[in-house]
């Protein structure tokens, strides 16, 4: 836990606290009783959001369309181009977790921001909590399979006259979701500090990586004019314009998920402070790491041309495999970035499992009294639907690979749109709630983070349904945008015959002490 003047610093130095209220604002005073332990400092939910970014994880599994979207150029400007508008939804997301501090997350603060009108904001409450909750879903899963899909890789270089069938990734992907649920399961009291150590870790990767291609560099080194400005729109085939922003892609990915970690609220000793400094926290952390990361590949990347015809289009092995050029040095390099994913795999199917749980205690679910039940304090049974879940989607791969990465592509889209309905309520609603949160960084500011995040998100909703290559084909295509209403019609049809019964939206008698 954060000591009194620790606090005061951080808040002087990145934002405001209120003067009109003391003490500190209860999860049971929202509407709810304390359920889970308070196990979370702000080192932990900084460790964890830090996982979730998991940079070499975060970037490296989809670098491949950083070279569609024309290589270096857009691969360093990117970051920046990223960062700044992700900094913007940190801020906007910090400012509402500090507002109210629950689990529930966007679909909370949507109902309570929505106005007096049950029936509106009920609704809205309910269709928020469900994207957000295919967004914890399907996020999970991108990670879950791009680790399987990660280590196939990596034991193709071990062994390059093998290659995994789909029945043979769809066991690794079985045997990452059965580890990552074990690990959460059985060790949820270890999980903070497993958190810390896995943003060590990261730390220790990147600059192994760093020394790694620097040293060796088997490709060539390029010049600081090409490493930081080549940019060959050949790849794509949208033009000279679009192209840069297909390069957005891989930091758009690694950063999309950050907001996960407000479900993690009800187990922090001081919510109001330690998950807004957190969000806050890990874009300028995440940012300088995601440079140390990248800066050396600008300057040593084989030819693009060479990279998109890398294995399972696993672009990051490839690359250093090449820059390394030896096996034993590369394996190495390998597994540090794959327990960097295993990091990612347990607090990212942690945050999943919490989003549930707390979706559930409002009955937003089939079944709903089942996912709330816990074991040894930990949501166990909701960890164990998601993984069930993972496993069932994770089948689709066998008959198309095109519809499953629509599935897993759909989590960027699904989680933004669950930051956008309540920054933008808070926004056209004259930031009138966030004024009273225990953290906020002011009218003036707040609102141009508000501003640039709505556009920013709308921007993503775009960027993340496009196909990343002209011209289309049946595989090429990007169908994310069709499985999300897909999947977002089915929680409708539930609400209209059932769940509205059931769903009354979070509680309206709460205790606000501010």
């Amino acid at each position: 836990m954060s000591t009194a003047s620790e606090k005061k610093d951080f808040d002087n130095t990145m934002g405001h606290v209120p003067t009109h209220g003391e003490g500190v604002v209860q999860h049971v005073q929202l509407g709810y009783s304390t359920t889970l332990k308070k196990t979370r400092s702000f080192w932990s939910v900084l460790g964890m959001v830090l996982a979730i970014v998991a940079v070499p994880y975060g970037f490296g599994g989809p670098m491949i369309q950083a070279v569609y979207g024309g290589g270096q150029l857009s691969m360093f400007v990117g970051i920046l181009v990223v960062l700044a508008l992700d900094g913007c939804v940190a801020v906007s997301l910090a400012e509402l977790a500090s507002r109210y501090p629950t689990s529930s997350g966007v679909y909370y603060w949507s109902y309570r921001l929505c106005g007096d009108h049950k029936g509106v904001r009920k609704a809205l409450s309910f269709v928020t909590g469900w994207f957000w909750l295919i967004g914890n879903w399907t996020i999970t899963l991108s990670v879950n399979f791009g680790f399987a899909s990660l280590i196939a890789a990596t034991v193709s270089m071990y062994q390059p006259e093998w290659t995994a069938s789909s029945w043979e990734l769809l066991l690794i992907f079985y045997a990452v979701c059965i580890v990552t649920f074990v690990i959460c399961a059985f060790g949820d009291k270890m999980l903070p500090y497993v958190d810390a150590a896995a943003a060590l870790w990261s730390v220790v990767t990147i600059i192994a990586v760093l020394v790694g291609v620097v040293v060796q560099a088997k490709s060539g080194r390029h010049s600081a004019s090409y490493a930081l400005g080549h940019y060959d729109t050949s790849f794509s085939g949208w033009g000279e314009g679009f192209t840069f922003f297909i390069g957005l892609l891989p930091p758009a990915y690694a950063f999309s998920a950050i907001g996960m970690v407000t479900s993690m609220t009800e187990e922090c000793a001081e919510p109001e402070f330690e998950v807004s400094r957190s969000l806050v926290l890990c874009i300028p952390i995440g940012g300088i790491a995601s440079l140390f990361f990248i800066l050396p590949l600008c300057f040593t990347l084989p030819p693009l041309e060479d990279i998109l015809a890398a294995p399972y289009g696993q672009a990051f092995p490839y690359i250093l495999a090449t820059v390394m050029g030896t096996k034993a040095g590369t394996i190495v390099l390998m597994v540090m970035v794959l327990f960097v994913t295993l990091f990612c795999s347990i607090s990212i199917t942690t945050g999943a499992s919490r989003c549930t749980w707390a979706f559930s205690r409002d009955h937003a679910l089939p079944l709903a009294s089942i996912w709330t039940r816990t074991i040894a304090d930990s949501p166990v049974y909701a960890l164990a639907l998601v993984t069930v879940i993972e496993m069932l989607l994770g089948l689709i791969n066998l008959g198309s690979s095109a519809a499953f990465t629509a599935f897993a592509s759909v989590g960027v889209i699904a989680l933004a749109i669950g930051y956008l309905v309540p920054i933008a309520i808070s926004l056209f609603t004259g930031r009138k709630e966030v004024a009273h949160a225990k953290w906020n960084v002011g009218h003036a500011a707040g609102t141009v983070a508000n501003v640039l995040s709505v556009a920013w998100i709308l921007f993503e909703l775009i960027l993340f349904s496009m196909p990343t290559a002209l011209p289309v084909t049946e595989v090429s295509m990007n169908y994310a945008s069709v499985v999300l209403v897909g999947l977002i019609s089915l929680s409708g049809i539930w609400y209209v015959f059932s769940g509205r019964k059931y769903f009354t939206g979070p509680p309206d008698e709460i205790d606000e002490v501010y």
